[in-house]
Formats: structure tokens, sequence, C-alpha cells
């Protein structure tokens, strides 16, 4: 998994500028590289899931999960500020659950991917607990409320940019 997460980061290095527009293809190839050699299927999941810890029901045909990924790019390409498009994609990719697995992690990657399309800084959550991770995202499936969230997030950077990219 730790591999897969170095081979996704490098692509993107390499494809920067590619995800100034976010499309579903490109989800799917972030998604793809992230769980390769994982047992997990490639595209988009054609069966219901059950989310742990939350009676939320995730979309469960895939002509829905495709629409509202179509939905959200959209969404977010037309955005201006990055950091709402970063943010909007990464809890979208969790409540669309478009995948059988990995869908957390392709959507921090794929926030990711915006990021660094437009020269700001990644964000690695490693400060974050899992608990406290998953009580934001529970928050947004039942509440739609995405505060919690974009607190988690904005942490994330301040803790990047303390840490990463302080001068010395």
């Amino acid at each position: 998994m730790i591999l897969n997460h170095k081979k996704t980061l490098d692509y993107i290095r390499k494809n920067t500028s590619a995800f100034k527009k976010m499309t579903v293809a490109k989800l799917e190839d972030i998604h793809f590289l992230l769980t390769e050699g994982l047992g997990i299927a490639r595209g988009l999941r054609k069966a219901p899931v059950g989310i742990t810890g939350t009676a939320y029901r995730p979309l469960d045909n895939i002509f829905q999960i495709r629409e509202a990924l179509e939905k959200t790019c959209e969404a977010i390409n037309k955005e201006k500020n990055v950091f709402i498009k970063a943010v909007v994609l990464m809890v979208m990719i969790a409540y669309i659950q478009p995948f059988d697995d990995g869908n957390k992690r392709t959507g921090r990657l794929s926030a990711n991917a915006i990021l660094m399309a437009y020269n700001i800084c990644p964000l690695s959550y490693r400060s974050v607990s899992e608990e406290e991770y998953k009580k934001a995202v529970i928050l947004f499936y039942e509440q739609n409320n995405i505060s919690y969230f974009k607190d988690l997030f904005v942490e994330q950077f301040e803790f990047a940019v303390k840490n990463y990219f302080r001068s010395q």
C-alpha cells in the first residue's frame, strides 16, 4: 500500500498540470494506482456497499455512481478556489463511494493532485487520528455537514506548511 502511494504521487507529480481539470477517468487512474495488486476491482463498483459505523447507504448502481462523479467533477472544475475544489472532491469521493475499496485514499490523493496542480503543498493527514477522520466523514455522510472535515483540512494544511515548508 505504501509503495502504491509513492507510485501514485509520482504519477501526479509527473502530470501535475493535467489535474487542473478533473475527470472521472483521472479519478479511476488514481484509484487504480493506489489499489494495484491489492485484490480490489478496477473501475467503478457494480454492487451496493455499506459503511461500518453509519446508517448512510451510498448510491447502488454504476449509472448513478458515474453520474454523481461526473457532476462532482463539473462542479469542482467550475470552482475558482483551489482549496474548495480539493475539500469538495475529497468528501464527495468518500460520500459517493465509487469504488469497491480505497475511496478515502483516492479522495485524499485526488485532492492532493488538485493542490499540486496549483503549486500548493500536498497534505498527508498523518497527524490526524483515524477516529477523528472517520468522525468527520460520518458527519458528512449522515448530516451533509462539511464543517468538521473542513477544519481537519485546514489543520493539515497548517501542519504541512509549518513542518515541511518553513524556512530554516
